[in-house]
């Protein structure tokens, strides 16, 4: 049977049969998908288990949306619990008396709470699930691919490596079986290491194709195994040909530029209020010894042990949220998703809240469109805050804003409970504004003792460290002289990723879009505006020029006589770009210089610093920027190479005058003309892109290449003018390093502070929003919508620039006493499009 219709029948609690929305119905329309029921008539429709979405996905379009699994739609735990329990049982039918030698085993990260509902159906197997979590200490035992997923590799990882050495029956669990690939590699692998006679498929949903089926049965009469097949539901996905590129364009359409962009979360009011209660917090009297899921094993022991506990956890929970806790959403955490569906079902089953949903949160980029016939209404991007180890990225919660929860309860494991969850653009500030409250509940991750077995036995890694390719170099990409600069970064000029400033900038504040994921139109300077840029550039030439000797020798007096400049893109660039050359002009020294990428709450590139560990020495390399504000790039960096030893987390800048780093040209806050312009003055590289669909583990951080802009670039003039004034200073250099050198650096941090009470002075309540000294207040004109600056009294020449933007936005500048900084820019708060007056120009506040 055919689901092409836009109406499904759904039965409420009282039986009365009303017609619904199929929530596959906005992709089936458009993109011509069909499902086809191919099950016994007693299964349940295709349409009553599965919605359709499309994904950010160049590998497949489509998504089929599970309505019981708990990961993209929440849903009672009940319902989610008893779907998996239930295959579990027929398994055991199927199975017999060798079930009591069965294992099962679930796949990451969608399908670990199901395997595990399974095991527990199953009713006296262990359960493993794969993971893309390495575990120091603990030897990969198998891995397989996953070759449609965006993030394929998958390790097995149990603490006791027989496990998986038994001949009993394998049951292999996943949410649907789409094509067989996942789990031909998986047997294939395990079956090469410890052949069973018997493998069992469970899924939701069956949907392959008559040639797929076919497959499955020529693979096991070649293994010589037995391989049965259980599911919820089966059919065929039908796709029109086509459809890929079909899906791409309409996932541009709704989220490239100028696009309406997909559904996010409600924006807030546009007038600064009081920012949203910190989440409540609480730790589970989780049973010791009992791992907090199956990415290490679960034995039956552990399950009699858990059961018994949660009558006690879910009293616990019900207890941290009292009386009256409304409509609750218990939100799993990627992989962990069995510990927060058991605690939703008993804090269910406690009668405590008036509703309770379950759901996780996940690494798959998926568009979010706000329409009944969607499956998909809308997404929260939040940064990784479990350290991953392909590197920082977006994970995602669907159908969590604007569906009316009161009180959301976030499950996270203590490996997870990191700064960067609790960070001001992290998954607990994303779920505040659309919950009157949020509760962190934590479990302990479980730690595995350290395998001590015969190292000879160990086997093979089952994920080497990516190939990755050699810098990028102008003129193929970027306008500086190829030996100026080496780019880590990998090329996306051909990638539409402009967007309008407003529709950025309300995406970003709702919690629908990180900064990273698309670029601003590249700000092309008027005439006027360019005048001022060569006056200013002009008149500091010197000053710069000073600035880069002091920096440059600094360096070399303390930190390395052969540093390896490693800058960040693209504040950093020009800068690295003149140490350079004031090292090779002063020195003879020709010190290598490449470009990176760091994102705000995302880190700085792993295989970035990957590269960099194998050609260079890291205790060389010296990272630098072209200014500090309130010190934000600084703590990323130094929170990111915690997980890189050898590097020296320190960022050295032309100024500082925030006071967040020792080493530096001036602590001054003066005008770098760099900072006046975009592209056109730094090589004509964008901004840093990472965004998921884009940049794969083994992927540098993108960039665009603005090669039509070759006419307006002053790039190479800027580098040339600063560098023609080294002689002059170079006196002035040598006396001032001699001063510094002698001095106590000791950043204060001044600057932080200093934001930190212009936030609250101006009711806005979020640092990231007061963007304080020349350098970011330009950006924040260039980039973001701003608000007002603030302006310190009697400034000259320094903000003749800043004053021409602002007036050219329409923003007011206010002229105040005791300013740190020669200027602060403010973000808009609380942005919304409706926060602009009809012509477009930024609204005063009152």
């Amino acid at each position: 049977m055919s689901t092409k219709s836009t109406k499904s029948t759904k039965t409420t609690e009282k039986g009365k049969t009303i017609d619904a929305v199929w929530s596959g119905s906005w992709v089936a329309e458009r993109l011509g998908v069909r499902l086809e029921e191919a099950g016994d008539p007693g299964s349940p429709r295709l349409d009553e288990l599965l919605g359709l979405a499309l994904r950010r996905n160049p590998k497949r379009a489509h998504l089929l949306v599970s309505q019981v699994l708990g990961k993209h739609v929440p849903q009672s735990p009940r319902a989610v619990y008893a779907a998996g329990h239930g295959l579990g049982e027929r398994v055991r039918a199927l199975l017999g008396d060798e079930a009591a030698a069965a294992l099962v085993l679930g796949y990451a990260e969608t399908a670990t709470g199901l395997g595990h509902c399974v095991a527990d159906g199953l009713g006296a197997a262990p359960y493993l699930h794969s993971t893309r979590r390495p575990v120091p200490g603990v030897e990969p035992a198998g891995g397989f691919e996953e070759a449609h997923s965006h993030a394929t590799s998958h390790l097995l990882l149990p603490e006791d490596p027989k496990l998986l050495a038994g001949s009993g029956p394998l049951v292999l669990v996943d949410d649907e079986f789409s094509t067989g690939n996942t789990v031909l590699n998986t047997i294939r692998d395990l079956h090469a290491r410890h052949p069973r006679r018997h493998y069992v498929v469970v899924a939701l949903v069956d949907m392959r194709s008559p040639a797929d089926r076919e497959r499955l049965t020529a693979f096991a009469a070649e293994i010589g195994a037995r391989v049965d097949l259980i599911a919820l539901a089966s059919g065929t996905v039908h796709l029109p040909e086509g459809v890929l590129a079909k899906g791409r364009a309409l996932v541009e359409e709704y989220e490239g530029p100028g696009a309406a962009g997909p559904a996010p979360a409600p924006a807030p009011a546009a007038a600064p209020g009081p920012a949203p209660a910190p989440a409540g917090r609480i730790v589970l009297d989780w049973p010791a010894g009992v791992p907090d899921g199956g990415r290490h094993g679960f034995t039956p022991g552990h399950r009699a042990r858990l059961e018994a506990a949660l009558p006690a956890l879910g009293r616990q929970l019900a207890d941290a949220l009292g009386t009256g806790p409304g409509r609750v959403l218990v939100l799993g955490n990627e992989e962990l998703m069995y510990a927060p569906l058991r605690l939703a079902r008993a804090l269910e089953e406690s009668g405590a809240a008036a509703e309770v949903r379950f759901s996780t949160t996940t690494r798959s980029p998926v568009l979010a469109v706000d329409d009944p016939g969607y499956a998909i209404r809308s997404r929260l991007v939040f940064p990784a805050h479990d350290a991953p180890a392909d590197g920082p990225g977006d994970r995602y919660a669907y159908n969590v804003a604007g569906a009316g929860f009161d009180t959301v309860v976030a499950v996270v494991d203590s490996h997870g409970d990191t700064a960067a969850l609790h960070g001001p653009d992290g998954l607990l500030a994303r779920l505040a504004p659309h919950a009157g409250r949020v509760l962190l509940a934590l479990v302990p991750s479980y730690a595995p003792e350290p395998s001590h077995d015969d190292p000879c036995d160990r086997r093979e890694p089952i994920m080497p460290e990516p190939i990755l390719p050699e810098p990028l170099r102008g003129p193929a990409f970027s306008s500086y002289a190829p030996q100026d600069c080496g780019w880590l970064l990998q090329d996306l000029s051909d990638v539409a990723l402009e967007a309008p400033t407003e529709e950025r900038e309300e995406a970003i504040q709702a919690g629908g879009a990180h900064y990273a994921e698309s670029l601003p139109v590249e700000y092309q300077p008027s005439p006027r505006y360019q005048e001022l840029y060569l006056s200013a550039l002009d008149a500091s030439a010197a000053r710069v020029a000073r600035a880069v000797g002091t920096v440059t020798e600094t360096v070399l007096a303390e930190r390395s006589p052969s540093p390896v400049l490693v800058s960040l893109a693209r504040a950093g660039t020009p800068v690295g770009v003149l140490m350079r050359r004031w090292a090779q002009s002063r020195h003879g020294l020709d010190l290598p210089h490449y470009a990176v990428s760091i994102v705000r709450g995302r880190g700085i590139d792993p295989n970035a610093l990957r590269w960099l560990a194998a050609h260079h020495d890291p205790s060389d390399v010296v990272f630098v920027d072209g200014w500090t504000g309130k010190g934000a790039i600084t703590r990323e960096l130094t929170e990111a190479l915690r997980e890189f030893p050898g590097f020296n987390p320190e960022i050295v800048v032309l100024a500082d005058p925030g006071s967040c780093v020792s080493t530096y040209g001036t602590r001054e806050d003066f005008l770098i003309p760099s900072a006046c312009l975009n592209s056109t003055v730094s090589g004509l590289i964008s901004r840093t892109v990472l965004r998921s669909d884009l940049v794969g583990p083994a992927d540098f951080h993108g960039a665009k290449f603005y090669r039509e802009l070759a006419g307006a670039d002053v790039s190479t003039g800027f580098i040339d003018t600063v560098a023609a004034r080294f002689d002059e200073v170079a006196e002035a250099v040598d006396a001032e390093v001699k001063e510094l050198l002698a001095a106590d650096r000791t950043p204060t941090w001044e600057g932080w502070a200093a934001v930190e009470r212009i936030s609250e002075e101006y009711g806005i309540h979020d640092v990231n929003l007061v963007k304080p000294g020349v350098g970011e207040t330009t950006r924040v004109l260039l980039r973001r919508v701003p608000w007002k600056i603030l302006a310190q009294r009697g400034a000259g020449a320094d903000l003749d620039h800043v004053r021409l933007l602002a007036e050219q936005r329409g923003v007011p500048v206010e002229e105040v006493d005791g300013l740190p900084y020669t200027c602060v820019g403010l973000i808009h708060p609380r942005f919304t499009r409706g926060a602009t007056g009809a012509d477009g120009k930024a609204v005063t506040s009152k």
